[in-house]
């Protein structure tokens, strides 16, 4: 059985140079080194201060609750779900904010992180004074993206800005399928949804199949950014429960809606 213990520095005044509230920093990682290496990075940095350690997932909750942290550099592999992770870790900490480290970059897995709530997604390969730049955007309630990230969804802002919307074809979605659009797009976990429907997660999993090849969309992703771009649960709504949901078919995936920060923001989690 692993071990909760957790580390943490000396207690010693959190106040800047600059005389403004240091950021208060828990590093969890399964990588002494890289916790070592962060360790001397933010030591460098007047307004930055390692309060708590951790090296799996129970140390990081018990570090939560031990220590009076503002930032969490999470490590992605602590975890075998890192999305829902992230989700129950901001539910339980709501005054905290998430960078979480992915091993190597990952367009879908950092859009799915940033839906979730994630604050700011790097790689290990991230030069130290970015991620202190990071790390100080995040603590000011900034959200934050690697240029690669803000290109990826840009590009996909863009692939979806050049198709024209007149030539998508009108699809319908019944009643109940709108109601499980409606729920992913609010985040709803499928068990979540089940309970708001009165059916077993196994059938909302079949809705939410017929509804991807309906739209013409691959996961839960794209089926938030696209009710995002095609205002799909505002249309529900207008319409009423007893109405079907009237939508554009989207022919490939559907991306980004109004800007980054707002298609990271939007829906829940996978099927």
């Amino acid at each position: 059985m692993s071990s909760t213990s957790v580390s943490v520095e000396s207690g010693e005044s959190l106040q800047g140079a600059d005389g403004k509230g240091t950021i208060r920093v828990i590093v969890a990682d399964t990588q002494a080194i890289f916790r070592a290496g962060l360790r001397k990075v933010f030591a460098l940095e007047d307004d930055i201060r390692v309060v708590g350690q951790a090296e799996n997932l129970s140390q990081t909750v018990a570090a939560l609750q031990k220590f009076s942290a503002d930032v969490v550099v999470f490590e992605a592999a602590l975890t075998a779900d890192p999305p829902d992770t992230v989700s129950d870790l901001l539910r339980q900490n709501a005054n905290c904010r998430l960078v979480v480290v992915l091993q190597e970059p990952d367009q879908e897995m950092t859009l799915e992180l940033f839906r979730r709530g994630a604050h700011a997604v790097v790689s290990k390969e991230v030069e130290p004074e970015m991620l202190v730049e990071c790390l100080r955007k995040v603590a000011q309630g900034e959200p934050w993206l690697e240029p690669r990230a803000v290109a990826w969804v840009l590009d996909a802002y863009r692939a979806q800005g050049v198709r024209p919307a007149g030539s998508r074809p009108k699809v319908q979605l019944t009643p109940k399928e709108s109601l499980i659009v409606s729920c992913v797009t609010q985040g709803m976990k499928n068990k979540e949804i089940a309970l708001r429907v009165g059916t077993t997660e196994q059938v909302v999993k079949n809705y939410l199949r017929k509804v991807y090849d309906k739209l013409g969309v691959a996961d839960r992703l794209e089926l938030a950014l696209y009710c995002l771009n095609h205002r799909v649960a505002e249309k529900d709504k207008s319409n009423g429960s007893a109405d079907k949901a009237v939508v554009p078919a989207n022919g490939q995936a559907a991306q980004v809606a109004e800007s980054p920060n707002a298609a990271a923001a939007t829906a829940g989690s996978r099927s």
